[in-house]
C-alpha cells in the first residue's frame, strides 16, 4: 500500500515548481484517472537572477520568496493517462543589481505569471482506475507536455526588474522515463518560446530567441513510499533583441538539484527540494529551495 501512495505522490507533486528553469523529477509518471491534487508551496531564491537571466543587468543580488497554489487532475486522453494543472504564484522580490554602472534597488510584491499545463503519456501509462492501478508497474514511459505562461503577473514598464514578464511563453516538451527495480531514470527536453514584450523598459520592444533545455534525473523509491532524486539541467539560447539591437546574453547554463518526498497518509504528502547553478554564461546562477504540501482526493481514494 505504501508503494501505491508513493507512486501517486511522485506523479503529482511536480506541478508546484516556482520557476521555468527548475529541475523537475517525475514529470512523466502514471496515476489513477480522476485523482485531483491541491498543492500549496513556498520557494525562496537567492543571489542570482532566477526569473529572467537575459535582463541587461550585472551582479544581481536579488531574493525572491514565492507562495504557490496549484490544482491538478489526472484525465483520460484516448485510453492513456494525462494531467491538467494550473499554478498561481505570488512573489515578494527585493535586492539590487548593476545597470550600466549604476546600482539599482527594487522591492516589490505581486502575482507572478499564471501557468497552465497539459501532459499526455503517449507510451507505457494506460488509463487506469484506482483498483487497476494497484497492479500497475512502470517500465518504459514516453510523454509530452505543453505549458503556457500567461502575462498576468505584476509589471511596471518604468522599472527594469519586475515579477511578471509582460509576454506569453509557450513551453513544449517531450520526456522518456524508464523504471528498473526501485530506480527510475528520466530524460526530457524542450524549449521555451517567447512572444514579444511590446512595452519593455522605457517603452522599447523586447524580443527573445527560443531557450532550449535538456534535463536528466535519477529517482529512487523506498518501500515506505518515500522517494528521492538527483538531477541536472542544461539550457542554451534565449538571446534577446531590444529595438532591433541584439544583446550579448546568450545563455549556456548548468543547474543541479535534489528532491525528497514523503507520503504522510492516504491523502497528504510533503516534498522538499533544492537546486543551484554550477555554471552560468549569462545570469541564472542562483540558489532555490522550497517545500510543497499536497492534498489529493477523488477516484475512490
Amino acid at each position: 500500500m505504501a508503494v501505491l501512495w508513493g507512486a501517486i505522490l511522485g506523479s503529482s507533486l511536480a506541478c508546484a515548481r516556482a520557476d521555468a528553469q527548475d529541475i523537475e523529477p517525475r514529470a512523466y509518471s502514471n496515476a489513477p484517472i480522476g485523482v485531483n491534487f491541491l498543492v500549496a508551496g513556498y520557494v525562496r531564491t537567492e543571489d542570482g537572477l532566477s526569473f529572467d537571466p537575459a535582463l541587461p543587468i550585472k551582479n544581481p543580488d536579488l531574493q525572491t520568496q514565492s507562495a504557490l497554489l496549484a490544482y491538478g487532475r489526472v484525465i483520460d486522453l484516448w485510453g492513456t493517462s494525462g494531467k491538467v494543472d494550473v499554478i498561481v504564484p505570488y512573489t515578494f522580490l527585493s535586492g539590487s543589481a548593476d545597470y550600466f554602472g549604476d546600482r539599482i534597488d527594487r522591492v516589490v510584491d505581486g502575482f507572478a505569471d499564471t501557468r497552465f499545463r497539459l501532459s499526455i503519456n503517449l507510451v507505457g501509462a494506460p488509463s487506469l482506475s484506482l483498483q487497476e492501478f494497484r497492479s500497475y508497474r512502470q517500465t518504459l514511459l514516453i510523454g509530452a507536455t505543453l505549458q503556457v505562461f500567461a502575462p498576468t503577473g505584476q509589471y511596471d514598464p518604468s522599472r527594469l526588474v519586475n515579477i511578471g514578464a509582460n509576454r506569453w511563453t509557450v513551453r513544449p516538451e517531450v520526456g522518456v522515463s524508464r523504471a528498473v527495480d526501485r530506480c527510475t531514470f528520466e530524460l526530457l527536453g524542450g524549449a521555451m518560446l517567447f512572444t514579444d514584450n511590446p512595452n519593455f523598459y522605457g517603452g522599447s520592444r523586447r524580443q527573445q530567441a527560443p531557450l532550449a533545455y535538456i534535463q536528466g534525473s535519477t529517482i529512487y523509491g523506498f518501500r515506505s513510499g518515500i522517494w528521492g532524486s538527483i538531477g541536472a539541467m542544461f539550457l542554451n539560447g534565449g538571446r534577446t533583441t531590444v529595438d532591433g539591437v541584439r544583446d550579448r546574453n546568450l545563455q549556456q547554463n548548468w543547474r543541479v538539484g535534489g528532491t525528497v518526498a514523503f507520503p504522510i497518509d492516504r491523502k497528504h504528502s510533503v516534498k522538499f527540494y533544492f537546486n543551484t547553478g554550477v555554471y552560468a554564461r549569462t545570469g541564472n546562477n542562483y540558489d532555490a529551495y522550497g517545500v510543497a504540501w499536497q492534498y489529493r482526493w477523488g477516484a475512490g481514494l
